[in-house]
């Protein structure tokens, strides 16, 4: 049966509609957290035709797969149930082994669909490279609440350079929920944390996750764009409504929002949530000026700032407990007013969530880090990396050689970040004359090349 003229038209006007999407999207990098059911969904072959297009358009596709469902009835046949414990598998090694079994079919299944290219177009039979390895580095999630996750591990690394010279091939990267230790070991991880991990290592243009609900706002109207801000907020509400009803992960977005903040906080520009029951959301969300589903954006509503008088009690609040166990050094709040030229603060939504210090030494061509703190609500996230690289930066660019820092408890976490223990001996000798022997500090230093 031929088109009708105003079918074809309507497609023509949609074609020109999507064109300038089609120019923006080019080049641009795209993470898709795929759910398990969706492997055995009747939309799979939908799914990877559309990326199969996408590809051919020129987008970079790396995809996430999950397992869960699949781990589920492999464990219910074989009478080897496992617990599911606040969203993460309680893995033992009867469980890793099905996972494991799980991500070579999985990946098979995927790997055939994408073969197949676009049936019944001129671009039948084109040829798409798929890819797939360990290029995910785990550590173990460990014991929460009394609970012993055992194989159940947490992202730790992407091997960010591996992947892009896959995707600048032309390949498309298939990664399996899995991730492999230093030793040897295999870790079952979350596909939200990391399709997360993952789009952030690349600083990928896209994040898309499939929900079966889009987030609502207050009035219980679907979320239709947001930013990472308020979305945050949305969560919080969300916990303390399912605080109060003993509820926890009861929905996928639980276990995906966190994920989606985080996101965008460290470099993602944006996040989709698009509706898992839609054949067409992501051609919808992609190509048209409405979308489909939900679009989280960055805004920039954290960054790093030179610190202003106005900080100063925030500052405080973050190095009083610090101070107070013998972390850091004790300071006045005389003395913050005196440095705070010195000091630079990740600031977010308003608050000062992280701050640290750098003193020049023009004499030894040299700086000292100093009070590096972040709130704890924020720990863990990053903004550290962020204010110590920034300060190294601009020691660099002032042409200083050396960085320098006392600490009496991180020491390790400078050492991975390449700074090496040193003796009192090699400080500068107006700094020797300061060193506090009570406090005992341990000294390490890092050429700043």
């Amino acid at each position: 049966m031929s088109m009708t003229s105003t079918s074809l038209d309507k497609v023509i006007d949609w074609f020109r509609a999507a064109s300038p999407y089609i120019n923006a999207h080019r080049g641009k990098t795209l993470v898709l957290a795929l759910p398990g059911e969706w492997l055995r969904s009747e939309l799979l072959p939908t799914l990877t035709h559309d990326l199969t297009l996408l590809s051919h358009l020129g987008l970079r596709l790396v995809v996430c797969f999950g397992l869960r469902a699949q781990v589920n009835d492999a464990l219910a046949l074989s009478s080897y149930p496992s617990d599911i414990v606040a969203g993460r598998r309680v893995t033992d090694e009867h469980a890793l082994q099905a996972i494991v079994k799980a991500a070579g079919i999985a990946r098979n299944t995927l790997e055939s669909q994408l073969s197949m290219g676009l049936p019944n177009t001129p671009m039948a039979g084109a040829r798409l490279s798929v890819s797939s390895g360990n290029y995910v580095t785990a550590q173990p999630l460990g014991v929460h609440d009394g609970v012993d996750f055992q194989r159940t591990g947490s992202v730790r690394e992407v091997h960010a350079d591996a992947i892009t010279a896959l995707l600048d091939a032309g390949h498309v990267v298939l990664l399996p929920p899995l991730g492999y230790s230093f030793t040897g070991d295999v870790f079952n991880v979350t596909v939200n944390e990391l399709a997360a991990s993952v789009a952030i290592a690349l600083q990928a243009d896209k994040l898309i996750y499939l929900v079966n609900d889009l987030p609502v706002d207050e009035k219980g109207q679907a979320v239709r764009q947001s930013s990472a801000g308020r979305l945050e907020q949305l969560l919080e509400n969300r916990s303390a409504k399912n605080t109060e009803c003993g509820q926890t992960h009861g929905c996928d977005l639980d276990g995906i929002l966190p994920h989606t903040v985080r996101a965008c906080v460290e470099g993602v520009e944006r996040v989709h949530l698009l509706n898992s029951n839609d054949r067409n959301a992501l051609l919808c969300e992609l190509f048209t000026r409405d979308g489909s589903g939900t679009m989280v954006t960055a805004n920039r509503w954290e960054h790093i700032r030179q610190a202003s008088i106005q900080d100063v009690h925030g500052i405080i609040e973050l190095i009083e407990p610090l101070q107070a166990n013998g972390t850091l050094v004790n300071r006045s709040r005389e003395q913050l007013e005196l440095d705070i030229g010195r000091f630079v603060v990740s600031e977010r939504d308003g608050m000062v969530v992280a701050c640290a210090a750098m003193y020049p030494d023009e004499a030894s061509q040299s700086v000292e880090i100093a009070c590096v703190a972040t709130h704890p609500r924020y720990r863990g996230e990053g903004r550290a990396d962020q204010l110590l690289s920034h300060l190294e930066s601009q020691a660099k660019q002032q042409g200083f050689t050396l960085a320098r820092l006392l600490s009496t408890r991180t020491g390790h976490w400078f050492v991975e970040r390449g700074y090496q223990e040193s003796a009192p001996e090699e400080l500068p000798a107006t700094r020797r004359l300061s060193y506090n022997q009570q406090r005992n500090s341990k000294i390490y230093q890092k050429a700043l090349v």
